[in-house]
């Protein structure tokens, strides 16, 4: 009885702050349930999947969440690998350098997006005064203006944020690989490329697949700088399907059709979960 009375606290807290909310927005998915309609709310079956898969906006959230999610994660794994690399040899001013290149990591997301919207302005930004300057376009570019263009901005924004995460991460990693594996490897005739690919990645495979698939849930659920940056505009262009339901709650009120958009988010995770654990054979990783 004593263990199930010392972990009541902590289940209790995991109930109350994750299990309840998670449950109450699965069944809200189900209800009719518009915020300024308290009398009007009642079991809607399916209704607001019909509504979801009917909206003309959805391929385009869709293609804008995968597009969001490939070029944003892809260009942090492979900086924030090769900064990692760097970081991992000795150097005079290492410390401080490497606490300059960390220093995204602790700055607030909101002065991330700021900071980034003034830097691609068309009038005054950063971006476009070299731009001008360089003679490449003759006058200010309204990259957060334009269709099929403004996300890009956002990604970039993304990037550096989120770059000192997979450098931290890799960097212990290639902190716990004994040297003695690699001056076996030079006795043996290695290069530089078969210890990486043949000793440095094998042995951190398994925090290469947590980092990745945990950057990948959170730059999914990702919209502050999106709504900070460009509001999902214009036209839902440079929406993905987090800031898209943060578009539905506050435009329509309508909690319903955004709970089952919630729910299509928590679906294609779990899916994307499975599938990447098993792709990535992540229980035999590491064994070299």
């Amino acid at each position: 009885m004593e263990p199930y009375l010392l972990l009541a606290p902590a289940v209790l807290i995991l109930a109350a702050f994750f299990a309840y909310p998670l449950l109450k927005g699965i069944t809200l998915a189900f209800y009719h349930y518009v915020l300024f309609e308290p009398q009007n709310i009642y079991f809607a079956g399916l209704d607001n999947f019909k509504k979801i898969v009917a909206d003309p906006n959805l391929p385009l959230i869709l293609r804008n969440s995968v597009l969001w999610v490939a070029l944003t994660v892809g260009l942090q794994f492979l900086l924030g690998f090769v900064l990692a690399l760097a970081l991992n040899k000795t150097f005079r001013g290492k410390n401080l350098y490497q606490s300059v290149v960390f220093l995204p990591w602790a700055v607030s997301g909101f002065l991330i997006g700021m900071m980034f919207k003034w830097m691609f302005n068309a009038q005054n930004g950063l971006i476009n005064y070299w731009l001008v300057k360089a003679g490449i376009v003759a006058k200010g570019v309204p990259f957060l203006a334009l269709p099929h263009v403004s996300i890009f901005p956002v990604i970039v924004a993304m990037v550096w944020y989120g770059v000192p995460f997979f450098g931290i991460m890799i960097l212990a990693a290639l902190q716990s690989i004994p040297h003695d594996i690699y001056e076996s490897a030079e006795i043996d005739g290695a290069g530089s490329w078969t210890k990486l690919f043949k000793i440095t990645i094998p042995y951190i495979k398994p925090t290469l697949i947590v980092t990745v698939l945990l950057r990948v849930i959170w730059v999914f659920n990702s919209a502050d700088l999106i709504y900070i940056m460009t509001n999902g505009g214009p036209a839902n262009s440079s929406d993905n399907l987090p800031s898209y339901i943060l578009s539905q709650i506050f435009n329509t009120s309508d909690f319903g059709v955004a709970s089952a958009l919630g729910l299509l988010m928590l679906v294609l995770l779990t899916v994307y979960t499975v599938i990447f654990l098993y792709v990535t054979k992540y229980e035999d990783a590491g064994d070299i």
